[in-house]
């Protein structure tokens, strides 16, 4: 049974990582080579696997993550980031840090991918952890709960995008409704997760080399205007393109521009050009000493980027292996409401797969057929697709090892935690579509 299959592989994933104390790169390889042979994969073709998965999450990935660590690193280093963590502090409070995590998670995360706006506001994170000296999930999961369900329930992301197409549903509606969703669901599970005893218990350190250690006094910090500025570059850009693509179908040349401007590797290309420039020669540090800092960052991201492709490579044995295709059968049957059959399927698909993208493309081409003559808006047939592809992250989601890597959490903690809040975050998400369909929505 396939599905066993995906357990057993997460089981002696756990085992070599947390008994055997095997690099998570070396083990996920092994792992994946092990399902890919179990699932009848030609053993001549298991290689020609593995390097497709690398190679598409490392393609999608790398570019991202890479500049947005090195824009990270030029801000921490010149002390923009502690200047932005500062005036949050003076907004807030220090007591307040979830709040200000979650308000800045949520204006940054509307438009951009998790990745991308993970990379962006972390840094901010870290300062903050350092000045108010808490503990770095305190800090840092309010942040990474706001963005999963931003990521998850909201167009312009690419899943509910994808779904909406789908099901020929309104973009702009689908927008609505979801934040009615989302933002209520996603603060409340990002003020209680923190406080949860299992998570309490966890006091990870910063990993080294991604942020500055030193603590800058007030004249040594670049202004607030210029941090600021170069923080959202990125966004502006990002959103820019987003918002031009949902308004117009037009080919022109100015479209395809900010269309090229506003994707995520060029997007953070000219933000570091911008950093490096704003926070090296214009306030008279050496260039040398600026590029030092992108080193820096590169050197600090090279063991996350291999975890995250070896995440890739072993997502890509269990596509290979045909599991969306067993578990697309296997619901063709099944007779329940529309809403909850999407959620379900596209929460298995998540669980086996670890891909959102083909969760909800999935789920969505299966329950398609069983929409004619059903008195259900399409817009929630795709938040119910959406939330459910939200679920159950875990060692097959590359994402899930980006968190476990920047939060320096052992596996088991990990899994107790992203695989955790992801999946309420999904049973939540159900209840909000269906409450709103109760409602005639």
């Amino acid at each position: 049974m396939p599905l066993l299959v995906v357990g057993i592989s997460v089981l002696v994933l756990l085992l070599l990582m947390t008994r055997l104390r095997l690099n998570g790169f070396i083990a996920l390889l092994l792992v994946a080579v092990g399902v890919a042979v179990v699932q009848g994969i030609p053993v001549a073709s298991v290689p020609d696997v593995l390097s497709k998965g690398i190679g598409d999450q490392i393609g999608d990935t790398m570019l991202t993550i890479g500049l947005g660590a090195m824009v990270g690193r030029v801000m921490g280093d010149s002390g923009a980031a502690q200047r932005i963590a500062g005036r949050l502090l003076d907004a807030f409070g220090p007591r307040g840090v979830q709040l200000a995590m979650i308000v800045t998670s949520v204006l940054i995360g509307v438009t951009m991918f998790y990745e991308v706006a993970f990379i962006i506001i972390v840094p901010v994170a870290f300062t903050l952890v350092r000045v108010v000296r808490t503990n770095l999930l305190w800090v840092g999961l309010p942040m990474s709960i706001t963005l999963s369900t931003m990521h998850s329930f909201l167009p312009p992301h690419p899943g509910p995008v994808a779904v909406a197409s789908t099901f020929h549903a309104s973009v702009g509606h689908t927008l609505l409704y979801g934040l009615c969703i989302a933002v209520p669901v996603g603060a409340a599970i990002s003020l209680v997760w923190p406080r949860l005893p299992f998570v309490r218990k966890l006091d990870p350190a910063i990993p080294p080399g991604l942020v500055s250690d030193k603590e800058f006094d007030e004249h040594e910090m670049p202004g607030l205007g210029w941090s600021l500025s170069v923080a959202l570059f990125p966004v502006v850009l990002i959103a820019g393109a987003s918002v031009t693509d949902m308004a117009t179908d037009s080919e022109s040349p100015l479209v395809h521009t900010v269309a090229f401007l506003g994707s995520a590797p060029i997007a953070l290309l000219l933000t570091l050009v911008l950093a490096i420039w704003a926070f090296g020669p214009r306030i008279g540090r050496p260039l040398k000493e600026v590029t030092a800092s992108c080193a820096s960052a590169a050197q600090a991201m090279a063991m996350i980027l291999l975890v995250i492709g070896a995440g890739g490579a072993f997502k890509e044995v269990l596509v290979e292996g045909g599991i969306s295709d067993y578990i697309k059968d296997l619901t063709d049957t099944w007779s329940v409401s529309p809403i909850v059959l999407a959620w379900l399927i596209a929460a298995i698909l998540r669980l086996a797969l670890g891909s959102a993208t083909v969760a909800v493309v999935t789920a969505s081409g299966v329950v398609l057929p069983l929409l004619a003559g059903q008195p259900v808006s399409p817009e929630l047939m795709v938040l119910a697709v959406s939330c459910g592809s939200l679920a159950f992250s875990h060692v097959n989601d590359p994402g899930f090892w980006l968190f476990k890597e920047y939060f320096n959490l052992s596996l088991p903690d990990a899994i107790k935690v992203r695989t955790g809040y992801t999946t309420v975050l999904a049973l939540l998400g159900l209840g909000g579509v269906l409450a709103l369909n109760a409602a005639g929505i």
